[in-house]
Formats: structure tokens, sequence, C-alpha cells
């Protein structure tokens, strides 16, 4: 009977702790898009450690602790959606050419892990050797609901269909589900169309308007209202981004994410300063700032 009534009170001890850090997980989740939160967003997952935009590198991100994985979103020739930063292949790939003309099954040959082991010595790893492109929908697949994604639409005006393949692709995956912690999926873009389009499609999904680099003053207003008719925030270079325009944006009701920070002290300033978040391309360096 004593040996029973131990066994009862020990898992009884478990299922609170499983509890509480369940309860602690919602919290987190919650608070991604509070006034007062702060995350930290890979940009192309751990890129400053792996292959940007590659499985390896949004999974090492995961192990880090990122609160986001960033996907830039490019379309093929044949409609496919992946994740692919530049507007060509030459930079991360052993290929040439523009991404929009090129159909994803010659995509998909190329080789976009060796350039990061030529670039970084320090960092080789023979698995990067012959790393693939991934497809939204692989990678969707390879992590479904276990990480927040953070994406990007890219060239919207020239990829007609984007915003719908990609809320298909999110309602196929169960990520619009009303169950899932808002901030489970948010969608950025330079382009304030693409997001209002998105907002027609569904206007729950978080936005985030991207502003130029080359904006150094803080907008009026009047500019912050327009933004607040279908974004909850800003991402800004964080060179152009002070302590008044942070405190301006946050006054209209916008969240402000800054981009891109490999520093930690830097990071701490604008943390400091009320900036709700950063893009980081090296999670290792930024991370005790959770």
């Amino acid at each position: 009977m004593k040996k029973m009534l131990i066994i009862l009170v020990a898992v009884m001890i478990l299922a609170g702790v499983y509890i509480f850090k369940d309860a602690n997980q919602n919290d987190r989740h919650s608070s991604l898009l509070d006034e007062d939160s702060f995350v930290l967003i890979a940009h192309r997952g751990a890129s400053a450690i792996a292959p940007e935009h590659t499985l390896a590198s949004y999974q090492m991100a995961m192990d880090m602790d990122a609160d986001f994985i960033e996907i830039d979103l490019q379309m093929t020739k044949d409609g496919v959606l992946v994740a692919f930063h530049d507007d060509t292949v030459d930079r991360t790939t052993d290929g040439s050419g523009k991404v929009a003309e090129m159909a994803l099954a010659d995509l998909k040959k190329l080789d976009a892990g060796s350039w990061f082991n030529a670039e970084n010595p320090d960092r080789v790893k023979d698995e990067y050797i012959g790393i693939g492109v991934p497809t939204l929908e692989e990678i969707f697949t390879a992590f479904g609901d276990r990480t927040n994604y953070y994406i990007e639409t890219k060239q919207p005006d020239k990829n007609d269909g984007m915003e719908e393949n990609l809320m298909e692709l999110l309602d196929q995956y169960g990520l619009l589900e009303e169950s899932l912690p808002e901030g489970k999926v948010i969608i950025q873009s330079f382009s304030a169309d693409s997001l209002k389009a998105i907002h027609k499609l569904d206007d729950e999904i978080p936005l985030i308007q991207l502003t130029d680099d080359l904006e150094q003053e803080i907008p009026s207003p009047e500019t912050f209202e327009l933004y607040r008719e279908y974004a909850v925030g800003i991402g800004v270079g964080y060179r152009n981004a002070d302590e008044a325009y942070i405190a301006a944006a946050k006054e209209a009701g916008l969240l402000v994410h800054l981009f891109v920070v490999d520093e930690l002290a830097e990071g701490e300033k604008l943390k400091s300063w009320g900036a709700n978040g950063i893009f980081t391309n090296d999670i290792e360096a930024v991370g005790s700032l959770k």
C-alpha cells in the first residue's frame, strides 16, 4: 500500500511538471506578438553556421531555440514555392540563372551547400555537400507545427498567385488552425500590395510591413496608420531605427522587428530601446537575449 502511494505521488508530481511546462510554453507562444515581446528570428535559418535556406539551417536554428525560422519565398517557372533569397541561384549554388526562369526539377539538381564550406572553413561539414534547395512544402513536411514561421514574399509583382499558393499550403498543413498560438506564422514583405492581398485572403494572419533601408526618418503618424490597416508591425534595418523611431512606431500600435543583428551588444541595446525582436544570422551569438 505504501509503495502504491509513493508511485501515485510520483505520477502526480510528473503530471504537474508537464502541465507547468505546457503552460509556460503556451504563455511564451501567446507573448510572441505582445507589445512587450522580444523574439529572435533566425534569418534564413542559422545562416552564419549552416548554408542559408536549407533544411539543415532551419533545423539548427530550431535546435538553438530561435523563436522563428525566416523563409524567403521565391516561385519557380512551374509555379512551385521554394526557399531562396536571391533572384538568381549564382551566389549560393553551383548553377546560374534566375529562380523564376527555372523549373523545380532543374533547381533540384543544384548543390546549395558546397559554397558554404568553401567560404567558411571553420564550419565545414560533409553533409552540406550536395544539399538541395527546399520547397516550402518540404519545409512544412519536415517541421510541421514544431516551429514558428516568418515568411517573406519576394518579387510578388513578378510571381502571380504567390499569395494564394502560400495560403493554400499553410491551410493544407494545418498552420492556420485557430487552436494554434497566435504568431505561429507571420508573413512579411516590402510589397504593401502583397500584404494587402494576403490580408484579404485571411485577415487574422499577422503581417509585417518591411521598410526600405534608405528610409532614415521616422515615418509620419499617417504612414504608421496606413500600415496599421493591414499589418501588426514593421521590419526595419537596425541602423535606421533609433530609440525615438522605435518609440514612435510602438506608440502607433506597431511591433518593431529589426534586421539584421549579429552582435550581442547591439542586440542588448536595441532590446533596451523597446524593440520587439531582431533578425539574426548568428542565433548562437545573440541567444542569451531571450
